[in-house]
């Protein structure tokens, strides 16, 4: 990306990557949190050592602690051998725990402990490991409400929280998005030998206002998915999926007559809003640059006006 929030994310990472201190990533899914992790890793001194990733919310809670620090030869049934877990794996390099909020409580506390002392031992076994080891923890959750409500250890988040990067969404990036539809556009010309030339500025449009919940990792699937269904010269409005296709543009302009009382435009400028918007006030009060309480206060306002009149 291109614009001023990912510029400065991207002066964090050059920043920091050469040194050993935790770093906590955060943002929706889909925001290219692994991506950041990977950056870190490889402009760092670790580079060329061990990188492992693991999904912490794909490991049940049975088996998250042998994944982690490994298991010694009949420490369980089926542990029919030993085996090394992710920390001795990653030993001189780098470990990036995605959905760190999925850890359980009881392997937080041994996590603490690999964070402040550098050492555990594999389930079922009795050796102190050493292992020196950065750790990278990426999360889509608010990880201190995790910790306000108990779900997760406040010493292991401000061990984690050393250095806090948080990604913002693609609807809160909308310049980056021509951008991110070029890239992906060459990216995909290359990769399955077409040559699709661009895109029409009015599916541009669409796709510009387009919410992208699944941010970067859908937009990304979006382009592939147009590019090999269609194989257009360029792709135009009739190439976009339909729910692309249903979001209307959001108007540039709303017209007010010159002698309008202040209490008629804002009345007019917060109607015309949530018409663009379908009526999703969040967008309709980032659009209006407010919070979604005076939303709802202002609706309250133009409904009493309303009734009364």
């Amino acid at each position: 990306g291109r614009n001023e929030k990912m510029v400065k994310i991207f002066e964090l990472i050059h920043h920091i990557a050469p040194y050993d201190s935790s770093v906590l990533i955060i943002g929706e899914s889909g925001t290219g949190k692994e991506l950041i992790a990977n950056a870190i890793h490889y402009n760092s001194p670790r580079a060329s050592m061990p990188f492992i990733k693991v999904s912490c919310a794909s490991l049940s809670e049975g088996i998250i602690e042998s994944e982690l620090f490994g298991h010694e030869k009949g420490a369980f049934t089926g542990a029919i051998a030993s085996r090394k877990g992710r920390f001795e794996l990653a030993h001189q390099g780098t470990l990036f725990l995605d959905e760190v909020e999925d850890i359980p409580p009881a392997t937080q506390i041994k996590l603490l402990r690999v964070l402040q002392e550098g050492e555990f031992e594999r389930v079922g076994g009795i050796r102190t490991i050493k292992v020196n080891i950065r750790i990278l923890a990426a999360s889509n959750r608010d990880l201190q409400e995790a910790v306000k409500k108990g779900a997760f250890r406040e010493d292991l988040y401000y061990r984690l929280n050393v250095v806090n990067i948080k990604l913002p969404a693609l609807r809160d990036r909308r310049d980056d998005i021509p951008f991110l539809v070029h890239f992906f556009i060459e990216k995909y010309n290359e990769k399955y030998h077409m040559r699709v030339k661009g895109i029409s500025q009015k599916a541009m449009n669409f796709l510009t206002d387009y919410e992208w919940t699944g941010n970067v990792r859908e937009i990304e699937n979006t382009i592939e998915s147009i590019l090999v269904i269609n194989s257009p010269g360029v792709i135009d409005i009739q190439h976009l999926p339909q729910e692309i296709r249903d979001v209307k543009e959001r108007p540039e302009m709303i017209p007010i007559k010159i002698g309008t009382s202040l209490e008629e435009v804002e009345k007019e400028m917060l109607i015309q809003t949530l018409k663009a918007t379908k009526g999703n006030k969040r967008k309709a009060a980032r659009l209006l640059g407010v919070n979604v309480r005076t939303i709802h206060r202002k609706i309250e306002e133009i409904q009493n006006l309303t009734s009364t009149s």
